[in-house]
């Protein structure tokens, strides 16, 4: 297998984390989080000059995860990937899981709705198209569960156990192609269940947990099937290159045991987000019962006891 066909050569030295965090970036990923940053600050300072408000917390979140696709594509994670297992397992999960989650909760959709200037009557501007896109046939499709749900799960069955990774990872743009995928299929999967921005499919919150609980038991599948084998599965990564020294059975053993364990964290995190929203949710709905109780004096609550009272005079 050569190795020498994505910009690096073979003779990188064996793996440490101070070696993987150094800075080597990939253009396409490197433009796209910087554009990303800029767009959003953009965004935030339009609603500030005007007295909006903007929850700093989506501000740090969504640019934590910008970060972490910029620290997964352009640094030399990426050049070690090409030729670990464990190491692209890692760019995986976090592209198509944490990442997603981050930018998610950042409520970019909703940012840019409250910030892009209406075009005018007749026109269609940037906010027009991005409402357009909204209410399209095509995002119903392609958020509703039926779609999220197995495509989750194919990219990891469909893609590794099959030729198509090999000839991928043949080529830059195949790779950064397998990547962008991974970051397009996390963020249709958990849209509908963050709930943030608005959506097409909006659950209830107990429909979402079980939508999030449908897929993440099949990455633990996959990476047990990964640390069971007794041969290579994924022939890119069958004969790494010997300055790296490593063997390619324990590299792929460490590449299942990092899916089979990361398939936890995303879960817990939307959990304690879907928790949360669910509380606030209950909270702004007993402060409009309360509001509508003092516009007309509890309306219910009287009728009610006049229904008690009317049970007690037949009784007596």
């Amino acid at each position: 297998m050569d190795h020498s066909g994505h910009g690096m050569g073979v003779d990188l030295a064996p793996f440490t984390l101070g070696r993987g965090l150094q800075w080597s970036a990939d253009p396409f990923f490197l433009v796209a989080c910087l554009l990303g940053l800029a767009l959003y600050g953009w965004g935030v300072v339009r609603l500030v000059r005007r007295g909006d408000t903007w929850q700093v917390g989506r501000t740090v979140a969504f640019a934590a995860g910008v970060l972490t696709v910029a620290l997964m594509m352009c640094t030399r994670l990426n050049d070690y990937g090409m030729v670990m297992f464990s190491v692209h397992m890692v760019q995986h999960m976090v592209i198509s899981m944490l990442s997603p989650i981050l930018i998610l909760l950042g409520a970019p959709i909703t940012l840019a709705l409250r910030a892009l200037p209406p075009a005018g009557r007749g026109r269609k501007g940037p906010r027009e198209l991005l409402l357009a896109l909204l209410h399209s046939r095509y995002l119903r499709v392609v958020t509703h569960p039926g779609f999220t749900i197995p495509m989750f799960i194919a990219s990891l069955y469909a893609l590794y156990f099959t030729p198509l990774f090999d000839f991928l990872m043949e080529s830059k743009p195949g790779h950064t192609a397998m990547m962008v995928h991974f970051f397009a299929v996390g963020l249709v999967f958990f849209w509908p269940i963050m709930g943030v921005d608005p959506g097409p499919h909006r659950p209830g919150y107990l429909m979402r947990m079980l939508e999030l609980f449908a897929g993440m038991p099949f990455h633990a599948f996959f990476g047990i099937a990964l640390m069971m084998a007794s041969t290579p599965m994924v022939d890119t990564y069958a004969d790494p290159p010997a300055s790296l020294g490593i063997d390619a059975l324990s590299d792929q053993n460490a590449a299942g045991g990092i899916a089979w364990a990361f398939s936890e964290i995303p879960s817990v995190l939307v959990l304690i987000a879907l928790m949360f929203q669910w509380y606030a949710s209950d909270q702004r709905q007993a402060r409009r019962q309360d509001r509508a109780a003092d516009r007309d004096g509890d309306k219910e609550l009287e009728a009610y006891n006049a229904y008690l009272a009317s049970l007690n005079a037949r009784g007596t």
